[in-house]
Parts: C-alpha cells; sequence; structure tokens
C-alpha cells in the first residue's frame, strides 16, 4: 500500500506553504523522540523502524493523489506539478531497532529539504508511537512471567487488522516468544500457536467426547480447553481421560491445558496436583484472561503453577497507558551550509525543546549501561579521557566518569535520499533486544518506583539551549 497520503492534512498546507515562500529547498533538522516512559517504567523500547524504512523507500504521489488534492482548490497548480516528482531525498539517522530508548533523546533526525521532512511527519510519528508502545509492554510482560512463555494473543482485541499484526511482530521484538495472529508468522515467520475455543467444546454432545475428537486429529499437538464448563470437577478430568484413552495408546504425550477463567491462582495448583498424580508431569498449564505485567506478578507471588502466559487485550493495545506520546521537533535549519540551532519554548519544562543536530551516546560502566549524553553532531567523546557529565535540569548534580565506554546510536539510515543501512531480520532484532535489556541494571528494570536513568547534555550543547533561552528571554 502506499502510504504517501497517510498524513495530517496540514503537512500538506504547510508544505504548500513553503513552496510558495520559496522555502522548499531548506534544509531543516526534525528530531523523533518521546517525553515520558510508560507506565511510569524505567525505560522503552524503539519498534518500527523496518515499516519506516519501507515507506521512505517509496514515497510518492500518484496522479490519483494529486487529483484529490486538486480538488481541494487550495493547493497551487505549481506546488501540484513538484509533487508528480516528489521523492525523498534527505537524510535519515536513527538508533538500530530493538534499542532501549529513554525520554527526550533523539531516536530519529531528519535533515531533510522543509518539503519532505515536513510531509514524512505523520507516517513515522504513527509508526514510532504504535510499536515502540507495544514492544515496551510486552517486555514488561516478558518480565513479569520470570522466564515463562509468554504468547501474544491480541488480535481480536487490537484496534483494527493493522494494529494486530504489527503489533505482534512489535511483541515480537518485545520478546514474546509467539503470537495467535497467523498472518503476523506469514509476515514476519513469528511462531503462530493456538488449538480450541469454548465453541469447539459446546459443538460436541460432551466435553469428553470433544477432547477425545481434538486429541485424535492432533495427537502431537493436543492442549485442551478445559473451563468450558467446570474446571476442576468436569474439564482437567476428561482431559486426563482423553490423554489416557487416545494418546497413550499411541505413545503420545499432551501437550498442556488452557484455562480463561476464574481463579487463576487456585485453580493452576489444584490442576497441578491432579495432573501430576494421574503421571502427567510434563503437561504445561496454560493460562489467559485479560493478563498484563501486574497480574502476572500477583499470580506468581501467591504460587500459581502456570508455564504458559496467554496475553491479549491489555498488551495489543497497551491497556494502561495507551499513548506513547512520542513527538516531531525542528530542533535547527541550515543556510549555506551552516546548522542554525532552533528552539520551542513552553510554560512546561518538559515540553522545551533541545536544539542543535545532535548525537546521542551512551556511557556504559562495567559493561551497564550509566547515562546516555546527547552532544552536537561534531562533538567526539573521547572515552579515554575523564569526562564530567551533570543533569540538565539540577546542574548541581554531577558525576565524573573515569573507566567507562561510549556508544555512539544514532547511525545513517539514508543518505541522500539512498538507503545505507542493512536492516537486520526480526531474530536479529530480538537478540539486540535481549542485549540492550541485559545491558541495563536491576534498579532501571523495577516497575515501581524504577531508577531514573539519566539523559544528560554535553556542556556545549547545554550552552547553547540556556543562549538560545536567554535570547528568547530578552526579546520578549
Amino acid at each position: 500500500m502506499n502510504y504517501t497520503m497517510m498524513t495530517d492534512f496540514y503537512e500538506l498546507t504547510m508544505a504548500n506553504g513553503y513552496f510558495l515562500s520559496g522555502k522548499k529547498d531548506e534544509i531543516v533538522y526534525f528530531d523523533l523522540y518521546y517525553r515520558d516512559v510508560p507506565d511510569n517504567g524505567g525505560f522503552a523500547i524503539f519498534a518500527g523502524l523496518e515499516d519506516i524504512v519501507e515507506y521512505i523507500k517509496n514515497i510518492k504521489f500518484t496522479e490519483e493523489d494529486i487529483n484529490f488534492l486538486r480538488s481541494k482548490k487550495i493547493f497551487s497548480e505549481d506546488f501540484l506539478e513538484y509533487l508528480k516528482d516528489f521523492k525523498f531525498t534527505g537524510d535519515i539517522y536513527a538508533m538500530k531497532e530493538g534499542s532501549v530508548i529513554f525520554p527526550n533523546e533523539p531516536v530519529m533526525t531528519v535533515r531533510a529539504k522543509a518539503i519532505e521532512a515536513q510531509i514524512v511527519e505523520t507516517y513515522l510519528l504513527a509508526v514510532f508511537n504504535h510499536q515502540s508502545l507495544i514492544a515496551t509492554k510486552a517486555n514488561r510482560i516478558v518480565r513479569a512471567a520470570k522466564g515463562r512463555v509468554v504468547s501474544e494473543f491480541g488480535a481480536r482485541r487490537a484496534h483494527g487488522a493493522e494494529a494486530a499484526y504489527k503489533g505482534a511482530r512489535a511483541a515480537y521484538i518485545g520478546l514474546v516468544n509467539s503470537t495467535s495472529n497467523t498472518l503476523a508468522d506469514v509476515l514476519y515467520k513469528i511462531p503462530a500457536s493456538g488449538t480450541m475455543a469454548h465453541s469447539w467444546v459446546q459443538t460436541f454432545d460432551s466435553e469428553l467426547e470433544a477432547f477425545e475428537a481434538y486429541c485424535k486429529i492432533y495427537p502431537d499437538n493436543s492442549l485442551l480447553l478445559i473451563d468450558t464448563y467446570d474446571t476442576l470437577k468436569q474439564g482437567v478430568y476428561n482431559a486426563i481421560k482423553a490423554f489416557d484413552n487416545v494418546l497413550k495408546p499411541l505413545g503420545k504425550r499432551p501437550i498442556g491445558v488452557r484455562i480463561d477463567s476464574g481463579d487463576l491462582a487456585y485453580q493452576s495448583k489444584q490442576i497441578r496436583k491432579i495432573l501430576n498424580k494421574a503421571g502427567y508431569q510434563d503437561c504445561k498449564i496454560v493460562v489467559s484472561n485479560s493478563l498484563d505485567e501486574y497480574t502476572i506478578t500477583a499470580l506468581l507471588e501467591q504460587g500459581a503453577k502456570i508455564d504458559i502466559f496467554g496475553v491479549g487485550e491489555r498488551l495489543i493495545t497497551s491497556k494502561s497507558w495507551p499513548v506513547f506520546g512520542g513527538v516531531y521537533k525542528l530542533a535547527a535549519i541550515e543556510k549555506e551550509g551552516l546548522i542554525i540551532p532552533k528552539i520551542k519554548i513552553s510554560e512546561s519544562v518538559d515540553k522545551i525543546t533541545t536544539p542543535h543536530f545532535k548525537q546521542v551516546y551512551r556511557l556504559y560502566e562495567d559493561g551497564k549501561a550509566s547515562a546516555d549524553y546527547i552532544t552536537i553532531h561534531d562533538e567526539i567523546v573521547d572515552d579515554s579521557k575523564p569526562l564530567e557529565i551533570f543533569d540538565p535540569q539540577a546542574t548541581w548534580k554531577r558525576k565524573i566518569l573515569n573507566n567507562f565506554e561510549a556508544k555512539p546510536l544514532l547511525i545513517p539510515i539514508f543518505k541522500k535520499g539512498k538507503l545505507v543501512y542493512k536492516m537486520p531480520n526480526l531474530e536479529e532484532i530480538r537478540e539486540y533486544t535481549q542485549k540492550e535489556i541485559d545491558s541495563l541494571w536491576d534498579e532501571v528494570k523495577r516497575f515501581d518506583r524504577p531508577h531514573n536513568y539519566y539523559v544528560d547534555l554535553s556542556q556545549k550543547l547545554w550552552d547553547c539551549k540556556e543562549e538560545l533561552l536567554l535570547k528568547e528571554r530578552k526579546s520578549k
């Protein structure tokens, strides 16, 4: 699908305005970032770069698109003619997909002609906000499960079909193990799994008949939903009978049983005892039913005997924090090769932007990420020498790093409109996510009151920001 017209209308009115004002070829710098970690957590996970790359590669206005814009009767004919040959010719720098990201640091920087940078804003934000939100929520749930399998079950509660399968991809980047969404397996090779719904059981004259039929059809993949009628008095015992009557004679073992209602902690403990007594110690217990990181944590604290969590609506919609809050802000313009920093000022301190074309370094001590350090693009961080960092809001809070490693995070993705980055496959992105998570101190990964991970400005960048703030103050 051509997503070029998936843009806010004001992007096009501004683009037309740039064209008529003689600014169409003026080079601008926009930063894409977010302001608050979802669920008041310690960090987020960047997802969606692959879709952004495909969008940038294929952006173009068709004849139908241009005719539609002409019908609005507000765009100049010269601008519409210009759109016929439109393509992205700028530069994009971004962190790798799967990166751990923190508030108020550029995750992506677009350097391009004003019209180009403006038109791509909406799509970039839509993808960044949705997929990073789901990847972040998924990873919280995975960490709550403490090594147990987590499967994404959210397709039917997602905000539309595209949100379902792209959300499944984002959740996989967030380290879930599988999905219920078949299209996600077709497109992304995410392992799809699933067995039966209550309707299967209800279709047969008895629960036992339904279970035996399923075991006969799928002797190597028998996972039975046992809570259609009465889980502990009927469901689990009928499952055992089906295993005994159908699988045992074939020399097969069941995969597991699933419950989707009731007191999951109590039932799982009772089911485990019953299965063990019947000789099915290896039979997994799968649970679903409006789970998230908090319910999973509570279940495990109660000693629940659960092997696999199927997590649906609260993951795929990030129900507890449904808006990621990513923004796309002008940071600089370029005239005759000179970069001129720009700042947006607000009464809300968190909405004041950080100006200039920037680079982000991650500073590691003993292999663990200690702080992110935002610099002007051409500053070099020499990690062979001590470095003093400070809180940009409370500047008296300072720390000197001696033995550290500095890693630049923003890497070229497009240069002059050409893709220069080799996109990793999905499994490589997952591996990178895991390494990123492992690089964080446990204190940053807490769900409640996580350690505040510092994102600091270099002295040079801080001075630039302060100078612009003072200049604006004096102009009033």
